[in-house]
Order: structure tokens, then C-alpha cells, then sequence
């Protein structure tokens, strides 16, 4: 397909990053293109992993301090989540599906789990979700760094690493680049890179062997050198 196709089905505005960071190069800009969905592609693979054993370790925790239907529970009446303004973002999301969910008459725990988007299980570590909800979904990561005078290793960092990998999730979803510098057009796989190296240790804090459970599926150092060889 010649540039001037791609550039007709994804608009110039989209393809002019590329092209700039190319030189003007648009044959080489139709390559780093593709080459920017591989890496998408390979980091998707891997934030889905990672947010699905991340909600099952909060899942696993919960169910252990609140009981089976912790989630449902939390939003109902004299629920944990349902007087406090702080947190009516989470709350509507969570009612939202619940009541989706009742009305086709198909509500289960597990159900209800999977209809939550990544942002409710990052808000789970945000100040009022975690003292609201009991204050013990730290316990999920116990290889996590002892907090220091320097740095504390607490509900809030998590929320912030967690929010990086939301911001990455989203930019992979939106279809947009995560192969340039953030700062420049440049052709860049530090912020790539950077956002995996995070997810594998918050594996290892969550005593998860990421490299292991990522065999056969982790291509995303292949991926990077194929960029920044271009």
C-alpha cells in the first residue's frame, strides 16, 4: 500500500509524527507505523495479563476480609463505598454494571468482576477506596519494598504505579504512538521499555514469576530493537 493510502484511512494529523521523526521518509514512516502496532500489540498482551492477576489477587484478598460478594456488597446500602461523595466515580461504575447485570438477570461475583475496567482496580489503592475498604490490599504485594524515611511503599505509591500502567493501557487503546520520546518527535522506546519494566515488578512484589508466566508471549525487547534499528 502506498503512503497516500495510509495516509487516507489514518489522516495526515496521525501520520505526520511519523513522518517527521522519519526525516520525511514516508516509506520509513509506514514501517516505524507498523512497527509502533507490534510493540502496542506486544505491551497489550502483557498489560491484560498483568490486570488480570492483579484483580484476582484483590479479588482474593477482599473475598478473604469482606466476603464472597465484597464488591456487590460495597456498593449497596450500608455498603463500604455507598455513603462516601469521595468515591462515587468508583461506586457508579461498579453500580453500573451490577445493575446491567440484575437486570438480565445474570449477576455472579465473578461476572460482575470481569465487567470492571483497569482505572476501579488502580482506584482501589487511592486513599479513600483503601481506608473505606479496610486498608489491607497491600498485603497482595508482599515483596514490595519495606517503606523507608525516603520512601514510602504505601497504598499510594501503588496507585501511582498503577496509574502509569492505566495511562499506558489507554494510549495502546486510543491507537496512539508509545514510540517516541515524550518530550520530542524522536523515535524513542524508553517510555515502552520503562512501562514493562514496571509491570514485571510489580509481578515480582506480588511474588508472580512474570518472566515465566510471560513465556512464549514477551516479545517486547524484539519489538523495541526492531524500532530503534529502523
Amino acid at each position: 500500500m502506498k503512503y497516500r493510502e495510509i495516509e487516507d484511512i489514518f489522516s495526515s494529523m496521525r501520520m505526520q509524527k511519523y513522518v517527521q521523526a522519519c526525516g520525511g521518509d514516508t516509506r520509513r514512516a509506514m514501517t516505524l507505523y507498523r512497527y509502533n502496532l507490534k510493540l502496542s500489540q506486544e505491551l497489550f498482551t502483557m498489560v491484560s495479563c498483568f490486570e488480570v492477576a492483579l484483580r484476582n489477587r484483590i479479588d482474593k484478598q477482599m473475598t478473604f476480609h469482606l466476603g464472597n460478594d465484597w464488591l456487590r456488597d460495597a456498593i449497596l446500602p450500608n455498603g463500604a463505598l455507598y455513603y462516601d461523595h469521595r468515591v462515587d466515580k468508583t461506586r457508579k461504575i461498579i453500580e453500573k454494571a451490577y445493575n446491567e447485570l440484575m437486570r438480565g438477570n445474570a449477576y455472579t461475583h465473578w461476572k460482575l468482576l470481569s465487567e470492571m475496567e483497569f482505572g476501579v482496580w488502580k482506584y482501589m489503592f487511592s486513599n479513600a477506596v483503601y481506608a473505606l475498604m479496610g486498608q489491607t490490599l497491600l498485603r497482595i504485594f508482599p515483596n514490595k519494598p519495606l517503606s523507608s524515611r525516603q520512601q514510602q511503599y504505601d497504598n499510594s505509591y501503588i496507585f501511582q504505579e498503577l496509574d502509569y500502567i492505566n495511562k499506558l493501557r489507554n494510549r495502546i487503546a486510543h491507537h496512539e504512538p508509545i514510540c517516541f520520546n515524550q518530550s520530542s518527535v524522536a523515535i524513542d522506546t524508553s517510555y515502552a521499555l520503562n512501562q514493562y519494566a514496571r509491570m514485571m515488578r510489580l509481578f515480582q512484589w506480588m511474588d508472580i514469576d512474570g518472566v515465566s508466566l510471560m513465556f512464549g508471549l514477551d516479545h517486547v525487547g524484539d519489538a523495541c530493537s526492531k524500532i530503534m534499528c529502523l
